[in-house]
């Protein structure tokens, strides 16, 4: 009867407790201390956390805008160099808002250059007489008009502002022999660049000045750009002297020209120089 009660007791306790049955570990500042460090490892090591590598939205979609216009400047700056001035007006007549697009891609890439060429060409106005009319060809924000005291003509192929007037660079609105400076800062893009000259040749004084400046590399003949001496050679034919070929400035050239008191008797051709198209490529 003993051994009896003894199996009895021992079922009851087995009941009681189970093999099988595990007891909560009770929550002290030890474990929870260590949870918390289970936690910062998953997220160290990768884990199940994915979110923890995914940029944050805001980044994500500034970084896609920022991709998508890059893309969009790189199609219409290939488009400005490859047409001419009058089929560049009609492109943009067709869709003003493209000539938005392609200048804030623009002022993206002025911002990486050390210098810019057109502060260059307002310290030369600024240290001349503020009597000088001015004639700004291809002005984009007209950057020029803000900054001199000087009467400057705005030209572009769209005009965002009132101080600007939308042409075709080839044929301004002004009259002959009727400005004392021609500005082409950056601006020599279509494939008819020499109509643009002969325009600002036609609309300037006698003595007048022609400031160029230009991608350095559109002038380099050992990669494909324009041989300097040639172009200077075509634009000293149509009626100008040279006067200023600075080459010092490691992104951008500066060539300065007066137009001649007396026009050239013998008309020969004009032998203009194909210039480089400076294209951006893809990153």
């Amino acid at each position: 009867m003993k051994e009896e009660a003894t199996s009895r007791n021992r079922k009851r306790k087995r009941q009681r407790n189970p093999k099988n049955t595990k007891e909560e570990p009770e929550e002290t500042p030890k474990n929870q201390n260590n949870d918390k460090k289970r936690q910062r490892d998953t997220k160290n090591h990768g884990g199940s956390s994915a979110l923890s590598k995914r940029p944050k939205p805001s980044n994500f979609l500034d970084t896609l805008r920022e991709k998508l216009s890059g893309g969009n400047f790189r199609r219409l700056n290939e488009k400005l160099y490859t047409c001419s001035g009058q089929e560049a007006l009609d492109y943009f007549n067709e869709d003003p808002t493209l000539f938005d697009m392609y200048h804030t891609g623009y002022q993206q890439q002025m911002s990486n250059w050390p210098e810019l060429p057109v502060n260059s060409i307002i310290n030369w106005l600024s240290s001349r007489s503020s009597s000088l009319v001015v004639a700004d060809f291809g002005c984009g924000d007209a950057r020029i008009a803000k900054s001199v005291k000087n009467k400057v003509f705005s030209f572009d192929l769209v005009s965002k502002d009132p101080s600007v007037i939308a042409c075709d660079m080839s044929n301004t609105p002004l009259e002959s022999s009727s400005v004392d400076v021609a500005v082409f800062c950056l601006s020599l893009m279509g494939t008819n660049y020499s109509s643009f000259i002969k325009e600002a040749h036609r609309v300037l004084r006698p003595s007048g000045w022609l400031l160029i400046a230009e991608v350095k590399s559109r002038f380099d003949p050992n990669n494909g750009g324009a041989d300097p001496k040639d172009f200077v050679k075509a634009v000293s034919d149509l009626g100008f002297s040279s006067s200023l070929k600075d080459f010092s400035n490691k992104m951008f050239i500066l060539l300065h020209f007066k137009k001649k008191e007396k026009l050239n008797s013998n008309k020969k051709k004009i032998e203009w120089p194909e210039l480089k198209a400076c294209l951006y490529k893809r990153r």
